[in-house]
């Protein structure tokens, strides 16, 4: 049946309408992002430099530097890939490709989607009882890295699944032909096409945790750490926490510095986010 030209019309419309609406939205958020990039950038720039970069913690705020922060977020964010990325791929690996889809799975596949939004102070808490008091890790890097750890296990786990899920059943199918096992298939076959997703669920799971602040406060991350750790049992600061020091100082002198530490978090940021992305590209092109 033919539908009405009066319908068709109106249907056009609101289709219109809804994509300028949606459109005018997506400005909006965007001129309200390049608005606090620009102020900031033009408040922090004229402060960053090398001694800026290379600097240690002080009270006065035109000698006060970052490295610790610097460093520790570094190692905080390597030593939590580190944790993360084989426990969420292996986890992963065993409930798409070993488990059988009953009840039993449907509730641990609820459960992860629940966690995944779960606030990060939960977290914070839940490495506070667990690394920091029941394992004796104590305010340590490591105690970070697992807290930090626990909070991206979810993101993986999710991402590397549905990476898995693209995989098609027929490259499983011609493995298995030639007389491969499973695990051969999953390893030689199935895991270097899921690749890329895996990567691009791991550049989002980094993406949010460089910028957390509140689960390793209420580990008892330190906001004032005069030393680069030299070990993952080493008290440790990191960017986000040094930034919010500086904020909380009543001296605007440490606004500036505030404002510098933010367009280094951001430039280290990006870079990781570029490193990963270039790994991932790689692995894609060396598939094609």
């Amino acid at each position: 049946m033919e539908m009405p030209r009066s319908a068709t019309r109106t249907r056009r419309l609101s289709d219109k309408a809804l994509a300028f609406a949606g459109l005018f939205v997506l400005g909006l958020a965007l001129l309200a992002l390049a608005v606090l990039l620009v102020d900031v950038f033009l408040d922090g720039a004229g402060r960053v430099s090398w001694q800026f970069l290379v600097g240690y913690p002080s009270r006065r705020a035109a000698d006060a530097g970052l490295l610790p922060a610097l460093v520790g977020s570094l190692y905080l964010i390597l030593l939590t890939i580190a944790i993360a990325l084989p426990v969420g791929v292996g986890a992963a690996i065993y409930l798409e490709e070993y488990s059988t889809q009953g009840r039993v799975a449907r509730f641990i596949e609820l459960n992860i989607s629940n966690l995944a939004a779960v606030p990060s102070i939960i977290y914070g808490l839940l490495g506070l009882g667990l690394f920091v008091r029941a394992l004796a890790m104590g305010q340590s890097l490591l105690a970070g890295a697992c807290t930090l750890a626990l909070l991206l296990l979810p993101i993986v786990i999710l991402s590397t699944r549905e990476a898995l899920r693209a995989v098609p059943v027929s490259l499983r199918e011609g493995s298995y032909a030639l007389g491969a096992t499973r695990w051969q298939t999953i390893w030689n076959q199935v895991l270097p096409v899921a690749a890329p997703g895996i990567l691009t669920g791991v550049i989002l799971a980094v993406s949010r945790a460089i910028g957390e602040t509140a689960p390793l406060i209420t580990i008892g991350a330190l906001t004032y750490v005069p030393f680069v750790p030299d070990s993952i049992w080493s008290p440790f600061t990191v960017l986000p926490i040094q930034i919010f020091n500086w904020v909380s100082r009543p001296q605007s002198a440490f606004l500036v510095n505030a404002a510098g530490g933010i367009l280094v978090l951001l430039v280290l940021l990006l870079s990781l986010n570029a490193a990963a992305i270039l790994l991932r590209d790689r692995y894609r092109s060396q598939r094609m």
